[in-house]
C-alpha cells in the first residue's frame, strides 16, 4: 500500500474519533453545565480538545451555546466538528477508490449535516442536546458502515490503528485533566457527580455501575479507564488494539521497520498491562499518564517516519 494512501486512512479515522469523543464530552458538560450554572467551568473541555488556555477560554465568557458554536462550527477554530470532518472527507476523497460507495456516502453526509445552517441556528435557538445526538448518530452510523462494508486488509488496519490510537490519547487527556482539577478543588473526589459526568463522556458509566458496588470513588474510576480489559475506551484496551492491528502489517518487504515499532508498542503495552492502581499512585498519576501521552504520541511519530514516509 502506498504510504499517501496509508496515511489518508490512518487520519481519516483519526478525526472520526476525535468528533466522537468531542460531541459526547460536549453533550455531558452541557448538560453539567444546567445543572450547576454557578460552579461549572468550560476551561477543561476547551484545554482538551481545543488546546486553549484559561484566558482564551474565558474570552468566551463561560457561555454554553458561545462554546458550543465555537467548538462545533467554529469556522476560526481548527479543532472544530466542521474542521474536523473537513479534514476527514479530504482524506477520504484522497483514496475514494480504496473504501466503499457508503462508507463515502456515509462521510459525506455527516460532513452536509454539519455543514447545514441550520445546525447552527439550532444550537442556539433549540435544545443543544438533540443537536449533538444527530452528529453523535452520524458517527455511529459510520462506524456501523465501516465495519460491515470495508474489507479487512491493510487499509481498515491503518484505521483501526488510528482510530484507537486517538482514543487512548483522549482517555489520558480527559483523566489528567480532572484529576488535576482535584488537586485544585479537593471536595470534587467525593462529588459523585464530578465522576458521574467523567465517566459519562467516556461512555463508561453503565459498566462502573456493574462493576463496582460500593459507589463511586476515584480508585475505582482510574482503574477502569486505565486498566479495564472490558471497558472500550480504556487506555489498556485502546494500545491491545493498537498492537492487534499493527501486528496484521508485517511483511517481508518492512521487517526492520516492523521489528522496531512492534517493540516500541509492546514496551508501552507492557507499561501500561503490569501497573496497577497501587503502583500508578506510588510514581504519581500526572507523572504516569504524562508518559504514557509522550508514548502514544511516540507511536503516531514513528508510524509517520517508517509507514506515511513523514506525511
Amino acid at each position: 500500500m502506498l504510504s499517501r494512501v496509508a496515511a489518508s486512512f490512518y487520519w481519516l479515522s483519526r478525526y472520526i474519533e476525535r468528533s466522537d469523543g468531542m460531541l459526547r464530552m460536549l453533550k455531558i458538560n452541557y448538560a453539567s453545565s444546567q445543572d450547576t450554572v454557578q460552579e461549572f467551568t468550560w476551561e477543561p473541555v476547551m484545554r482538551i480538545f481545543a488546546g486553549l488556555n484559561a484566558g482564551e477560554a474565558e474570552k468566551l465568557d463561560n457561555d454554553s451555546r458561545s462554546v458550543l458554536k465555537y467548538m462545533v462550527t467554529g469556522k476560526n477554530n481548527p479543532n472544530s466538528i466542521l474542521n474536523i470532518i473537513t479534514l476527514a472527507r479530504e482524506n477520504a476523497r484522497g483514496v475514494q477508490e480504496h473504501i466503499t460507495k457508503d462508507l463515502w456516502q456515509c462521510l459525506n453526509e455527516y460532513y452536509h449535516t454539519v455543514k447545514d445552517p441550520r445546525l447552527e441556528r439550532a444550537l442556539y435557538r433549540e435544545d443543544p442536546i438533540g443537536v449533538l445526538d444527530v452528529l453523535i448518530k452520524q458517527v455511529m452510523l459510520y462506524y456501523g458502515t465501516v465495519e460491515i462494508t470495508m474489507e479487512r486488509g491493510e487499509g481498515r488496519a491503518f484505521m483501526n490503528i488510528g482510530k484507537y490510537l486517538e482514543r487512548a490519547i483522549q482517555s489520558v487527556d480527559i483523566l489528567d485533566t480532572k484529576f488535576s482539577s482535584i488537586s485544585d478543588n479537593p471536595d470534587l473526589l467525593t462529588d459523585t457527580t464530578y465522576w458521574k459526568h467523567l465517566l459519562l463522556s467516556l461512555g463508561g458509566y453503565e459498566l462502573y455501575l456493574k462493576t463496582y458496588r460500593e459507589g463511586f470513588e476515584a480508585e475505582n474510576v482510574l482503574e477502569q479507564v486505565v486498566l479495564n480489559n472490558d471497558f472500550p475506551r480504556s487506555v489498556i484496551y485502546s494500545v491491545n488494539n493498537i498492537q492487534r492491528y499493527f501486528d496484521r502489517l508485517k511483511n517481508d518487504s518492512n521487517a526492520d521497520d516492523y521489528r522496531e515499532m512492534s517493540f516500541q508498542i509492546g514496551r508501552l503495552q507492557s507499561r501500561i498491562k503490569y501497573s496497577s492502581v497501587k503502583s500508578i499512585k506510588q510514581e504519581g498519576l500526572h507523572l504516569f499518564l504524562t508518559q504514557i501521552r509522550s508514548e502514544l504520541y511516540g507511536v503516531g511519530n514513528s508510524l509517520n517516519q517508517h509507514y506515511f514516509a513523514n506525511s
